[in-house]
């Protein structure tokens, strides 16, 4: 199990710190109803990792078992290099949305909304970020088909997955009970940190998918 769930460590991290979901939360704790938006999004941002995650995971038990020849396994080989381009063209595309120099980047209009959010509405954020965004889908999508594929029986599949979606989720849980335990303390550090991720956004994630996409790249051919 530790060596399949080491594999996922990458996709976790990437969910992880990816910058817009952990803005968004920021900007919630900061608002006058801090506390449920924060718990809300929370929430759904959960739920969200865990329902694509395990549906991937579901997935991949379709998928032919390998040749008993040569291990071959063409359809998880050639998954992993479509996801790899894919990630290595969101790189191009997130480094040339990067703001030219001296001007700040432009958050998406969405969040000037949060302060009228509603609870509810939290949740459903949460849960579209994490599940529907296409960046962490992909990423879900790789760690899923990572333990579905890792020959593992139900009970350690089921561990893995959650140990995946509670790291995936550490960049929104450990703000979110930061605010709740300490609201005053964490204000001043959360608008800190919502300053830097606007400015570094773009630059953080072309690094991050020009990694793991050579990553998945190179175990797409090795399938082969």
């Amino acid at each position: 199990m530790l060596d399949v769930l080491g594999t996922t460590l990458p996709s976790a991290v990437a969910i992880a710190i990816s910058p817009l979901p952990i803005i968004a939360v920021i900007l919630m704790l900061m608002s006058p109803r801090s506390k449920q938006l924060g718990l809300g999004f929370l929430l759904g941002w959960i739920v969200g990792v865990l329902v694509a995650t395990t549906t991937f995971v579901l997935l991949a038990g379709a998928v032919p078992e390998p040749d008993a020849s040569g291990g071959s396994e063409p359809v998880i080989g050639t998954f992993q290099l479509v996801l790899g381009a894919l990630l290595l063209l969101l790189a191009v595309r997130q480094w040339r949305s990067r703001p030219a120099p001296g001007l700040t980047a432009e958050l998406p209009s969405w969040m000037s909304k949060i302060d009228s959010m509603k609870p509810l509405a939290a949740i459903g954020l949460g849960f579209a970020l994490a599940a529907v965004n296409p960046k962490n889908l992909m990423m879900a999508a790789a760690a899923g088909a990572t333990i579905g594929r890792g020959s593992l029986d139900a009970g350690a599949m089921a561990l893995t997955t959650v140990v995946f979606t509670v790291i995936a989720a550490l960049s929104v849980t450990v703000p979110v009970l930061t605010a709740v335990a300490a609201p005053a303390r964490a204000a001043t550090v959360l608008a800190g940190i919502r300053i830097w991720l606007t400015a570094n956004n773009a630059t953080i994630m072309t690094i991050l998918f020009i990694v793991l996409g050579a990553q998945l790249l190179g175990k797409g051919i090795a399938s082969f």
